[in-house]
């Protein structure tokens, strides 16, 4: 018997639908808990699928709700029916919900549409033909409400789950009966079906539904016939196909491109600003495709004007940014301050001989922290870096897209694009209509990354166009100095580099006028120009030392101004000043300068504070820069940071106990203060033995529970204080080494899950540097290696893993070497070739030293174990630049050893080596 409604539950349910629309909040929280009571009831999924379909006498907007809570808990209950119960609801939702497609209200045919393709992406085994059928079936009904439900369902499918259309039915693939339908389609009389048609096709092509190659004449057409469409909707989606097709089938579209160019190019000028918006993505979808640069190179005199024509601010953008005033007093709304998260720094990412990174104080050098502003990962397009820096806020847009087209542009083509941009440009910067101006110092930023690479096109221009920009920066307009300060920004390096010899020609006039940008009376300008000067910071380094005082007094001053969106940013310049100039910040006129209003802060915000995390980050920095210098702090910064730990880790306790009673803790807070107890400990050396020895609650319990915590960036953080204290004060740890060394074993991994590929590396790292202290007394140390070496060893072996994981790896492998080389040097045939192939890439630094001194005693006492490997073994001695004396000696005994040992048999041995590589080894080591 199927299922079927008591009247008294039915009128309960309608009733909370009915108040979902209350303006009562005591209404609306007493509904809100009925529903979480109901949300897995399975007879309620049934009801809501009564009201949807069959309570037509009731208000529409109660029967969508009812659909959307549907939805909802479909969404919810993903999987299998969980029993009996819940399959008898789910089976009456299906039977009854595919009535609703031709229901009359539009309103409620888009939320059948919803819940149809919620259960499609939810069943696992995608076995419900019935909707199919119904979907493909009611294409050619004659009822419009039909036709209207189904391709609106079928739009959804396409866009949620398009995979599921991908099934033979009676012996033919569904998308090959489908395909050709939607084509057809695309010419229907009403405009919204065209569109569906449309937007089904161009998600089918995203996922290269093979149905769309096997019709792709017929679908191009079609795109050619809606080309003037009446619908701006439409127009919309015919430019966001062409895209797809020029990314997918290229061949197919390059026969026609001086037609399609000219029709996007008309696009592009469209009153409807989403057609100009999806008219420019498809130069910037032109412009990425290398492939096609021989073709995109004639168009190049028609695209580059239409894209500084989007480059200007549209009517609605100056309406909402035009603001001169100084309105440094107004406090930040919360929309306008993002979620900011926190990344836990990462040890021993080595540096190659190719990379430009510098190393940290002990030679090891640093991957940045992740300073995202949100949760999850940024998407890691090109140009999605641009966009960010370039607008504070607001959405992808046409000045967005087209800026990044031309930053693209200038990438692939350089001086070519520049002959024909020029005059464009000039006129744009030298025009009297300020937004002209404007649009033309935005694209000057933007061809910023061109210039890097193809510098004769540019750099004869920039003596003249820098300080033409640095005037700007005094202009009445806040729109032209903050975009005036982000295009300084990226011209970072030339500012820093040129004109080396005499500072005053650009470097300090470009600085100078940042800094007064830092203080600038508007909020907008203030964060442009503090981010500005950080990249300025950045790439000047040390360089930037001499002029630390004035640098100091106007990023402290703007603790005055800002308002809490901006203090991020103010932290961030700080921070890396203080990455950038090292030890030369603890001088104490600069730590009198630059404490104060770090300590006013510090002192102000709660320890639950979200500005708490990107102070202590930026203390960070600022204590490692400061070394010893920093002390007269040390001990508040240091209580509380344990204090904040112990607090969070109390929490979690709490949370893991009764996860219904408590929020889960936010972990950002444990991350950022163990990187701040890192900080310290690097900066302060033996100087914090004491602290860690006498503090409550014990340090050393907290890290123990941290170690083997469930989150991984607080696991990696823990394991990057457990080397940083190995380092600075081992004899408090070695009493407990015994319980941390398995602990720390566990985590390293050969290939680890994507969470966990910075706490293996910490954990590796640590490791290394736990041996060097037992380098002079390994007694304790040794019963640990075998089983360090088992996981260690097959890093080096998997192809999977990272590189930079590979390379400290091989560096922890060598330090156990030099601590324990009876133990680890039996293994040495095993790793010896990969391991050497590891690290002859990285620069010449103390770990890398002191891993090649390990792999050697290893070679003395095992020689054999790298004759199979001999040339990589020289390739990688002959890689170094400077090794030290005892290094060098250790390498000149080996090979000495190995030609004495080889005999007439040495001279055909190197016969087999490169040519330079021969030459090398005779030159350096007279073998």
């Amino acid at each position: 018997m199927s299922w079927q409604p008591t009247q008294a539950d039915l009128e309960e349910v309608l009733a909370m639908l009915r108040n979902s629309s209350s303006a009562d909040s005591d209404v609306q929280k007493a509904v809100a808990l009925r529903l979480e009571q109901l949300r897995f009831v399975p007879d309620f999924l049934a009801y809501l699928t009564y009201v949807l379909i069959h309570c037509v006498g009731e208000q529409d907007s109660h029967r969508a709700v009812a659909g959307l809570l549907l939805k909802n808990a479909l969404v919810a209950r993903s999987g299998p029916p969980q029993n009996e119960a819940d399959g008898r609801a789910l089976a009456y939702v299906k039977a009854t919900i595919l009535t609703g497609l031709q229901d009359k209200d539009q309103m409620i045919r888009q939320t059948v549409g919803a819940v149809i393709t919620s259960l499609l992406s939810n069943d696992e085994t995608g076995a419900w033909p019935e909707a199919l059928d119904a979907v493909t079936n009611g294409m050619s009904s004659q009822d419009p409400n039909l036709v209207e439900g189904v391709f609106n369902t079928l739009d959804k499918i396409c866009e949620d789950c398009p995979h599921k259309l991908d099934v033979w039915v009676g012996g033919q693939n569904l998308l090959d009966h489908i395909v050709p339908q939607l084509i057809k389609y695309t010419a229907h009389s009403t405009s919204r079906i065209r569109l569906y048609a449309l937007e089904c096709l161009v998600n089918l092509c995203e996922i290269r539904a093979p149905a769309i190659s096997a019709n792709i004449d017929s679908y191009i057409q079609a795109l050619f016939a809606r080309a003037g469409d009446e619908s701006s909707d439409v127009r919309r989606v015919v430019c966001a196909s062409l895209g797809h097709v020029l990314n997918h089938r290229p061949d197919k579209l390059v026969p026609e491109l001086n037609n399609v160019v000219d029709y996007i190019a008309y696009c592009s000028k469209d009153q409807d600003e989403l057609v100009a918006l999806e008219a420019s993505e498809f130069w910037l979808t032109f412009s990425e495709e290398q492939a096609l640069r021989d073709q995109l190179r004639p168009f190049l005199p028609k695209i580059t004007p239409l894209l500084l024509d989007g480059m200007v601010y549209s009517d609605y953008e100056l309406a909402t940014l035009d603001a001169d005033e100084d309105d440094e007093a107004v406090p930040d709304r919360e929309t306008d301050i993002k979620p900011r998260g926190y990344s836990a720094k990462t040890h021993g990412a080595h540096e190659s001989n190719e990379a430009s990174a510098s190393s940290g104080p002990s030679g090891k050098s640093r991957e940045a922290a992740d300073r995202a502003f949100n949760e999850e990962e940024d998407d890691d397009d090109d140009d999605d870096d641009f966009v960010d820096d370039e607008d504070y806020g607001g959405e992808w847009n046409m000045r967005k897209c087209s800026a990044a087209a031309l930053d693209v542009l200038a990438v692939s083509f350089g001086p070519e694009l520049m002959d024909i941009l020029l005059p464009y440009l000039k006129d744009r910067l030298f025009s009297g209509e300020w937004v002209e101006r404007e649009s033309g110092i935005l694209a000057l930023g933007a061809i910023a990354e061109g210039e890097s690479r193809c510098i004769d096109g540019l750099e004869p221009h920039l003596p003249q166009l820098v300080p033409w920009l640095l005037q700007s920066l005094k202009d009445s307009k806040a729109l032209i100095r903050s975009i005036t300060c982000w295009t300084l920004g990226r011209y970072s390096s030339w500012c820093v580099h040129a004109f080396r010899d005499d500072k005053t020609k650009v470097f300090i006039p470009t600085m100078e006028g940042l800094l007064q940008m830092v203080v600038d009376g508007n909020k907008r300008v203030q964060e442009a120009g503090c981010s500005a000067f950080a990249t300025l910071e950045e790439e000047a380094g040390s360089e930037i030392t001499p002029f630390l005082e004035p640098i100091l007094r106007n990023l402290t001053n703007a603790f005055e101004k800002y308002q809490q969106k901006n203090l991020l940013i103010l932290y961030d310049a700080l921070g890396t000043l203080a990455d950038a100039v090292g030890s030369a910040l603890g001088q104490p006129l600069y730590l009198e300068i630059l404490m104060p209003p770090l300590i006013q802060m510090w002192m102000k915000l709660g320890d639950d504070d979200e500005g708490l995390v990107p102070l202590l980050e930026c203390l960070s920095s600022v204590a490692i820069a400061a070394g010893t210098a920093f002390s007269p702090y040390t001990v508040p910064v240091y209580q509380r940071c344990v204090q904040i730990i112990n607090t969070r880790l109390q929490e979690y306790q709490k949370y893991e106990s009764a996860p219904d009673d408590f929020d889960e803790p936010d972990r950002t807070y444990i991350v950022v203060a163990l990187d701040l107890l890192s900080g310290l400990t690097q900066g302060l050396g033996e100087q914090i033995h004491q602290l860690v020895a006498t503090s409550q609650p014990p340090l050393l319990h907290l890290m123990a529970v941290c170690l083997t915590h469930y989150e991984p960036p607080i696991r990696q953080s823990a394991h990057a204080l457990l080397g940083d204290m190995a380092i600075s004060c081992f004899p408090l740890l070695k009493p407990i080494m015994s319980q941390f060394l398995p602990t720390v074993t566990e985590q390293i991994i050969a290939e680890p899950p994507a969470d966990c590929v910075s706490v293996c590396n910490n954990a590796t790292w640590a490791v290394g540097e736990i041996a060097m202290q037992y380098a002079s007394d390994s007694t304790e140390l040794q019963p640990f290696v075998s089983a360090l070496i088992q996981r260690l060893v097959p890093i080096l072996l998997s192809k999977n893993s990272p590189k930079s994981l590979s390379e400290n790896a091989a560096v922890t492998i060598g330090r156990l070497g030099l601590a324990c080389p009876a133990v680890v040097a039996p293994e040495l045939r095993t790793f010896a070739q990969e391991w050497c192939t590891a690290l002859w890439e990285i620069k010449d630094n103390e770990e890398k030293d002191s891993a090649f001194r390990g792999f050697c005693m290893m070679v003395s006492i095992n020689p054999s174990g790298i004759e199979h490997c001999f040339v990589f073994f020289c390739n990688a001695v002959c890689k170094w630049t400077n090794p030290s004396a005892q290094l060098n000696t250790m390498f000149q005994q080996i090979l000495q050893g190995f030609k004495d040992g080889l005999g007439p048999n040495w001279e055909p041995t190197l016969a087999g080596f490169p040519p330079v590589l021969r030459d090398r080894m005779r030159e350096r080591y007279g073998v």
